[in-house]
């Protein structure tokens, strides 16, 4: 198949390294000359420009620009476009862009790869980013089921899992698993830095080790898109940080109350939780 890519940076980069060996011929989008250059010396797309309309002859096109450019992306896009062609994009937050983009182009199934990593960019992308993790589908009860058997099919060749479900549904469940996690790391980040002696922030920096590297990692990604997170899927996102909130005021008044069985009790659980969220 021809496959556009709008927004070459991480994603966008990696889905034109595994699209690309899987046969398909890849044209990709971007806002700088210097990314589309890259792109192509990379082999991440085969052709590359600052125009839109050089997608006008792909089947299918991905959209994988920041969250907060995905709908006024597309409302350009589309006028450069034959009806036939199928949209999906990869940002984390479903709703608003459903909801926006349903109206004006009948072929769009919303999208969401739960893959990443900390750098960003198109030299950050990597072949075989989607390997075994989820991919989460959108499709309303207008969608044309041809257009989303076609992305279905080009998802599990990247070897993803696919699931379905409402658009609504992956922003609450994306908020405890993906948007939750970022503003509790920053917030970790946040507080070690309130220590007002710089002895003892020299001695935590030093003594830092994989316990902080991995509670901080996703705190300390890419601000635009914990903005964007936070912008978009505001309501769940609140939700989900007023509940964490609640529990570790409950972790706060049991440790002030010495009470350790208790404590031991909480951890235990948790031990026992944690693998129906990771495997």
């Amino acid at each position: 198949m021809k496959i556009g890519i709008l927004g070459l940076g991480l994603i966008g980069g990696c889905l034109g390294f595994d699209l690309r060996s899987q046969g398909h011929y890849v044209l990709g989008v971007s806002r700088r000359q210097s990314t589309c250059e890259k792109a192509i010396h990379l082999g991440s797309v085969d052709q590359a420009s600052l125009d839109l309309s050089l997608l006008a002859s792909a089947e299918v096109v991905f959209i994988c620009t920041p969250i907060g450019l995905i709908v006024p992306q597309i409302k350009e896009l589309i006028t450069h476009l034959p009806k036939t062609t199928i949209i999906t994009d990869v940002g984390s937050v479903k709703k608003p862009i459903v909801e926006a983009i349903s109206p004006l182009w009948e072929n769009f199934i919303g999208g969401h790869p739960m893959a990443g990593k900390t750098d960003v960019g198109i030299e950050a992308a990597q072949p075989h980013l989607f390997v075994n993790r989820p991919y989460v589908l959108t499709p309303i009860e207008t969608t044309p089921r041809d257009g989303v058997i076609i992305v279905e099919e080009i998802v599990r060749s990247l070897g993803s899992i696919i699931y379905h479900c409402q658009p609504e549904q992956h922003d609450r469940a994306v908020a405890w698993i993906s948007h939750l996690p970022v503003m509790v790391s920053a917030s970790l980040i946040a507080a070690c830095l309130s220590e007002t002696d710089p002895e003892i922030t020299k001695l935590a920096q030093n003594f830092a080790s994989s316990g902080f590297q991995d509670t901080s990692r996703v705190g300390g990604g890419n601000p635009e898109l914990g903005v964007m997170m936070a912008q978009y899927n505001r309501p769940a996102l609140l939700h989900s940080l007023q509940q964490y909130r609640h529990s570790l005021d409950e972790f706060i008044h049991i440790i002030e109350q010495e009470k350790w069985e208790m404590l031991e009790e909480k951890f235990k659980f948790n031990q026992q939780s944690r693998p129906h969220f990771v495997e």
